[in-house]
């Protein structure tokens, strides 16, 4: 659309007006001025605008929409006047999208709302944010909101992109600021851990004020217990609170609040225009009191010492990829076969059902996207639709049509857990930053509190996830035994939890099993410490099941063609007695191992720590990468062989994703976020030596990482089994399927 003369010029573009203007009149001196005006204010240094994107509007996926942008704490669209593929790909990437695939001008996602922030874009494509594209500037706008811009993203994420900002991409996901309500224990109460009934206390101005309850509703208790971790609420005894705040000095808040009973926050409901004055007395009620029921795995308890880990039975909804409490890709049981749900329509209703339904309160974000990782198997569920008050996911409405749904538009939630004040017990001391340090823990010692450290004997990679995972930190990268390197605080060096082992549920170190008071430690603290590094993103190996299933085959092969695998351990113990002339039947299959993650999957041990192998004269970066086992139907193993990481690279990779590693030259080992490793068939020891074997039906099993050496963000999908049958002469595989 043309120009209009307007006033709200930015810096450098007023005299570009005045020019326009005064062109009218021929004023050619003046167009002088104004050119070198303009071309001194291009050349100061200009701080680039702070801005937030999104993609919003109707029916659409997560990864198109209307483009709204944020800036000033306004929300507000972009016109489509010189809008181009460029400046779309410079949306998209700071999405956090490989590029664009179209835009589409005239409101094609619907009309926004509010301001029209930018018109007359100029992207080159390169451009880090919107903000820094040429335009008239924030707010000069002759356009409509008929004309509001969309793009289309492609599908592709860009490996390991994080998106940080105090609001989402995505207009379902609210910033949650519990700090603002608070539920305020009695003293009686107060040691009860987590607190699950209180007085109310909105923060306003700065102090903590009360509600009055004359126009409370149930529906307004299910909502400050949900915002505080709880899945539901419960009466009280009114008197006893009655009789207490009667002795107490009170300072109401000036609002009524009215909730409907499916917001995720006291915030989102609606607020009464009754006030009341600082000290009113609230004559006909009283301070506003919630009782909250805790979900099963937050049971309060008197303290925090040693618990065994929660349990769950077999539930219909489970949440898997989170590196901390209460988040994770949603999944869903159907037909004995766990899948995913796609993020169409995903919000936060539907995410809060997915809270509530696992004993969390209610869903601080509703992510789309496979933002915390893809899942595998079928998609379950498209388009869900939830009120709210369903008592699982499986009740809401959804379209059981899936087509069009990828594992990329896996969706996953953030839920509201109860405050347990488990970061209060443990400390990383020492490291250089605070992701990583020596574990330190606080336990009672003669009656007094005391700092100490954790003997790392037995110190693995499950028991840093827990130890991260209770600091909030997310996954574990490394587990270490050593701690020299990181001097920690010397008055805490002496040994305080010794024998420790945890299965990986855990929510705090002192649930998992260790030696109580007495201590055994026969290296001592100090410098064999334990100690962790987390990181809020992890790598997740996938083998390929049908790929598996559709490769395996017998071989009889000589043994005299089998000396280095021999050398390597690969052929049954039988082997060892065997002639050179005699023939091994070797029970073949390729493999193909995805990183379906959020971060890259690194050897353990550097290239100064690989292992020189003559025989095949190759690098081991890993000795044990995978276990293959044949087992008998009882689980008894009756074969088995291992593989060597000799090479780890990536041998393929999803569209538009740059392979990063590669083994030729002696070169960097890993597989990148969106890559595959292949191992084929013809290679040595990709196989199980089953010459010892006997017909029958027998569970073919592969492992993935079976020492748990490297972190991962979910060690369920490393296994893979197959039902197997073989006659003495011929083997069938079926049924080939990955995880529990």
């Amino acid at each position: 659309m043309g120009f209009h003369g307007s006033d709200e010029c930015t810096h450098a573009h007023a005299c570009v007006c005045v020019c326009r203007i005064m062109a009218m009149v021929s004023c050619s001196l003046l167009s002088v001025m104004c050119v070198l005006a303009v071309s001194f204010a291009q050349s100061e240094p200009k701080t680039p605008a702070q801005i937030q994107i999104r993609l919003a509007g109707d029916k659409r996926k997560h990864y198109e929409g209307r483009v709204e942008v944020n800036y000033n704490g306004e929300w507000g669209t972009v016109c489509d006047d010189d809008f181009d593929i460029s400046a779309a790909h410079v949306v998209c990437r700071e999405l956090g999208y490989l590029g664009a695939v179209a835009w589409y001008p005239s409101a094609k996602y619907g009309k926004g709302e509010g301001h029209i922030w930018l018109d007359n874009v100029h992207c080159t494509g390169r451009e880090a944010s919107l903000a820094d594209c040429l335009s008239n500037g924030f707010g000069v706008s002759d356009c409509r909101h008929t004309e509001d811009v969309g793009v289309v993203c492609t599908q592709k994420r860009i490996p390991g992109f994080h998106f940080i900002s105090t609001s989402s991409n995505d207009v379902e996901t609210l910033d949650v600021r519990v700090e603002d309500v608070r539920i305020r224990a009695t003293f009686s109460q107060r040691k009860r851990i987590p607190i699950t009934e209180g007085f109310v206390e909105v923060k306003d101005a700065g102090k903590w004020r009360q509600i009055c309850d004359e126009w409370w509703s149930p529906m307004n208790s299910r909502i400050v217990c949900g915002m505080h971790g709880f899945p539901g609420e419960k009466g009280f005894n009114t008197r006893s609170y009655r009789l207490l705040s009667a002795r107490r000095k009170k300072n109401y808040w000036g609002f009524s609040v009215n909730c409907t009973g499916n917001e995720a926050h006291l915030s989102t409901c609606r607020m009464g225009k009754h006030r009341l004055m600082g000290n009113s007395t609230c004559a006909r009620g009283m301070p506003v009191v919630v009782s909250c029921v805790p979900g099963r795995l937050f049971a309060p308890s008197q303290s925090l010492g040693f618990r065994k880990a929660y349990r769950p039975e077999q539930p219909l909804v489970r949440l898997r990829g989170g590196g901390n409490l209460g988040e994770g890709r949603v999944e869903v049981l159907k037909g004995g076969v766990w899948g995913t749900v796609c993020d169409d329509n995903w919000d936060l209703r539907a995410a809060t059902v997915v809270c509530r339904e696992l004993g969390f309160g209610t869903a601080k974000e509703a992510l789309t996207g496979a933002r915390l990782g893809q899942g595998m198997g079928p998609v379950h569920m498209n388009e869900v639709e939830c009120s709210g008050f369903e008592k699982s996911l499986t009740e809401c409405y959804f379209n059981r049509d899936a087509l069009g749904c990828s594992h990329e538009e896996d969706a996953a939630v953030r839920c509201n857990v109860p405050a347990m004040s488990l970061r209060s017990r443990l400390r990383l001391s020492g490291g250089r930053n605070p992701y990583e340090g020596r574990v330190e823990v606080l336990v009672e010692r003669n009656g007094s509190m005391v700092w100490g450290t954790v003997c790392s004997e037995n110190w693995g990679m499950i028991e840093a996830m827990v130890v991260c995972r209770q600091l909030g930190l997310g996954f574990a990268s490394h587990a270490f035994q050593e701690t020299w390197y990181w001097p920690g605080d010397v008055s805490a060096d002496s040994v305080v939890m010794s024998g420790v082992r945890c299965s990986g549920t855990e929510m705090s170190l002192a649930q998992c099993l260790h030696h109580g008071k007495h201590l055994s430690c026969p290296k001592g603290g100090g410098r064999f410490a334990a100690g962790v590094s987390c990181s809020d993103g992890a790598p997740d190996l996938v083998l390929n099941a049908e790929l598996v299933e559709h490769t395996t085959y017998l071989e009889d092969r000589p043994m005299y063609m089998l000396q280095c695998a021999h050398e390597e351990n690969c052929l049954a113990s039988s082997a060892a007695m065997a002639d050179t002339s005699s023939y091994r039947r070797l029970l073949r299959f390729s493999s193909q191992i995805h990183n379906n993650g959020r971060a890259d999957f690194r050897p353990k041990a550097g290239q100064h720590a690989w292992i020189w192998h003559e025989c095949h004269r190759h690098y081991h970066s890993m000795e044990v990468f995978t276990h293959y086992d044949l087992l008998s139907l009882n689980g008894t193993r009756v074969a088995e062989g291992h593989k060597a990481s000799f090479c780890l690279e990536d041998t393929e990779c999803d569209e538009g994703i740059p392979k990063r590693y590669a083994c030729a030259n002696f070169g960097q080992q890993g597989i990148t976020v969106g890559c595959w490793d292949t191992y084929r068939h013809d290679i040595d020891c990709q196989w199980i030596d089953v010459t010892d074997v006997k017909p029958g039906d027998y569970i073919f099993q592969v492992v993935i990482n079976p020492n748990y050496e490297v972190a991962e963000s979910d060690y369920t999908n490393n296994i893979m089994r197959c039902q197997c049958r073989y006659d003495g002469y011929r083997i069938w595989t079926y049924n080939c399927h990955t995880g529990e």
